[in-house]
């Protein structure tokens, strides 16, 4: 739009922005819409605001005129921020509300949706007849730096694993779990072949930042119990993930 029309990035950004909202509003609920205002306001300021303090030609300068230096930085900046963002329940509206809206209703990350977005958005730029297609191929190395970056920071987070423990204080250990980190536990009665023994495990499923206190308390409880630790592709139900299809 900016280079079609000559509309600051800004003022085109916070148009958009208020269709946008409005829709989200209606399918995410109003405290959505506060925090998506918040979010509009900040990036299009800042849009404004950078486009006039920094210039191209002072970044290229400092990345030694490599453009595709520029393209993976600042797609990896964008991506962590944007990710950041999500994980505390903000956006910064545009494509992050359309990716917002689908996510509520199907198991598909924000980034994958994102990228679908961005292909279109990019292969427009080819009706501007001033676009070169170098511009177009960096455009499209963003886009897949920035969604790879978005889905590493939102997943991470979400990251979940099945920890298994083989312990002859099984019944401690869940009983800890249980009341420390308040995670649900299961007991599975087992038979060693080996040692020709009955015995307990202990399985439970906990996000990422629960795993560490649940070790510390494996440690503290059974320094010698034996223990499996798996990261899980996904976890629906209470306290977890919603089945969306």
């Amino acid at each position: 739009i900016f280079i079609g029309t000559g509309i600051p990035v800004g003022i085109s950004n916070f148009a958009i922005n208020i269709v946008l909202l409005l829709i989200g509003i209606k399918t995410l609920g109003s405290q959505f819409g506060i925090k998506t205002i918040f979010g509009i306001i900040i990036a299009s300021l800042s849009f404004i605001l950078w486009q006039q303090i920094i210039h191209i030609e002072r970044i290229l300068d400092a990345t030694q005129f490599e453009p595709f230096m520029c393209a993976l930085i600042g797609a990896g900046i964008s991506g962590v921020g944007i990710g950041t963002t999500f994980n505390n329940g903000g956006n910064s509206g545009g494509t992050d509300i359309i990716a917002l809206i689908v996510t509520k209703y199907r198991n598909i990350s924000a980034g994958t949706v994102i990228l679908y977005i961005d292909i279109f958005i990019i292969a427009s730029a080819f009706i501007l007849p001033d676009m070169s297609i170098t511009n177009i191929v960096y455009g499209y190395i963003v886009m897949f730096a920035f969604t790879y970056v978005l889905d590493l920071i939102i997943e991470g987070n979400r990251q979940s694993y099945q920890i298994m423990v083989f312990s002859s204080k099984a019944d401690e250990i869940a009983d800890a779990i249980g009341s420390g980190v308040k995670r649900g536990v299961t007991i599975i009665d087992a038979h060693g072949w080996y040692t020709k023994n009955d015995q307990k495990i202990v399985m439970v499923i906990a996000r990422k930042q629960d795993k560490v206190e649940i070790m510390r308390i494996i440690k503290l409880l059974d320094p010698n119990a034996f223990i499996s630790v798996d990261k899980v592709q996904g976890v629906f139900g209470k306290n977890f993930d919603t089945l969306r299809l």
